[in-house]
């Protein structure tokens, strides 16, 4: 639910024993890290006090629009639609969404409706009767033609006696609903995207390894910023302190480069999209010896064998696939990384060098340039691995959408 943090939510509730249902939604953002604003109808007083609105939001709540401290004061509806990231309308009364339908506004929710220029999602609250009476079907559609967003009622026990639909959505389903809404909108939603990160580690005996400096940091960051964009992921790390809490990421984790071959092989076929920021070793020893190397006086010779060329192999396998590279040079940056695009079938790569100060492994900054497959070159500043992941995966978007 992290779509929430740092998000300004804005809360209208109309006149409606649902009203106390509002009390939770607003919980319910709070805790999921958004700044809540509550504006209510005089009439719903009747139902809950602004003081634990104010209370739960850490903010004052809105009713009139003139201040009640100051009655040459406004509260300004027009900065307030302005200042939300989306408003909800919840309980929305049959009464609100016919002024809402017919643009009449006589308090300060409505004015704000009016004014609002963010995604505007209402949750009725009535009597079944009054739900499926045809002037109300008839404002609800003309809500949505208008582009506001119908979160549907629910059925149960209504304050009529009756039984049947008409119960506004309980708070963590309005929440729910309005998260999938979100997602929905998303420019990589239900995109399939494997990733990999960190280094792979290459047995010598039972104790030492061939490995490499990566930490994993920006595998793990392009990870989270494609999920975060609404795409399914699946993260093939190697061996790294990294961790990742997402609910669209699957992590596997491998060890050696044959473990994470096996890996890409087998979710490969079914991928939208792979991006293979792992560092992977390109050679490994041609035996491996059980328990340990004694130390010896003479020197000791290793005899090393190329690992399996993963992206490589991915370009001859790959029909649909989009399939993005990741370039560490130190001489001839460019040319080496078109020269990979091209023997690895890439549609664009991604090149840092270790030239560049603050790029490359260990660091939590990186600098990067990247190059489509028809020679475009995008450079880009030093910026934390956070920010450059955030450009990639919109690299990505515009690629995808031919832009």
């Amino acid at each position: 639910m992290s779509l929430f943090r740092g998000k300004n939510v804005l809360i209208g509730i109309s006149a409606s024993i649902a009203a106390y249902k509002s009390v939770f939604l607003v919980r319910e953002f709070i805790k999921l890290g958004a700044s809540v604003r509550v504006i209510m109808t005089p009439e719903s007083h009747n139902f809950v006090t602004p003081l634990t609105l104010s209370t739960l939001s850490n903010n004052p709540v809105l009713t009139s629009l003139v201040k009640e401290e100051d009655e040459h004061m406004w509260n300004n509806h027009v900065e307030l639609g302005r200042w939300a990231d989306f408003m909800v309308i919840a309980p929305a009364t049959s009464k609100t969404i016919s002024k809402m339908a017919s643009g009449e506004c006589d308090n300060l929710l409505l004015t704000t409706y009016m004014s609002a220029k963010c995604p505007v999602y209402f949750a009725p609250a009535m009597d079944l009767d009054m739900l499926k009476h045809a002037s109300t079907q008839q404002n609800i559609n003309t809500l949505k033609i208008l582009g506001n967003t119908y979160i549907p009622v629910q059925e149960g026990q209504l304050a009529s006696g009756l039984f049947g639909k008409g119960r506004m959505a309980e708070p963590h389903d309005i929440v729910d609903f309005i998260h999938a809404d979100f997602l929905k909108k998303m420019p990589l939603y239900k995109k399939q995207i494997l990733v990999t990160a960190g280094p792979t580690y290459e047995p010598i005996d039972s104790v030492r390894f061939f490995g490499n400096y990566s930490s994993g940091k920006m595998g793990y960051a392009i990870a989270k910023e494609a999920a975060d964009q609404g795409a399914n992921v699946v993260l093939v790390s190697g061996p790294t302190h990294q961790t990742i809490s997402h609910a669209n990421v699957q992590v596997i984790n491998v060890t050696t480069s044959d473990d994470m071959f096996q890996a890409c092989i087998e979710h490969f076929d079914s991928m939208d999209v792979t991006i293979m920021s792992a560092a992977v070793a390109d050679y490994k020893p041609t035996t491996f010896q059980k328990g340990k190397i004694k130390k010896t006086e003479s020197n000791v010779s290793l005899t090393l064998e190329k690992t399996k060329d993963i992206l490589h192999h991915l370009g001859q396998l790959k029909t649909k696939q989009i399939l993005v590279g990741f370039a560490l040079e130190v001489d001839n940056e460019i040319a080496n990384a078109k020269q990979k695009i091209k023997n690895k079938q890439l549609d664009f790569i991604v090149l840092n060098s270790l030239n560049d100060k603050g790029a490359g492994f260990k660091t939590d900054t990186n600098k990067i340039s990247i190059i489509d497959n028809d020679n475009k070159l995008h450079n880009f500043e030093l910026k934390s691995k956070q920010d450059v992941a955030k450009d990639i995966i919109n690299h990505l978007t515009h690629y995808l959408n031919g832009i």
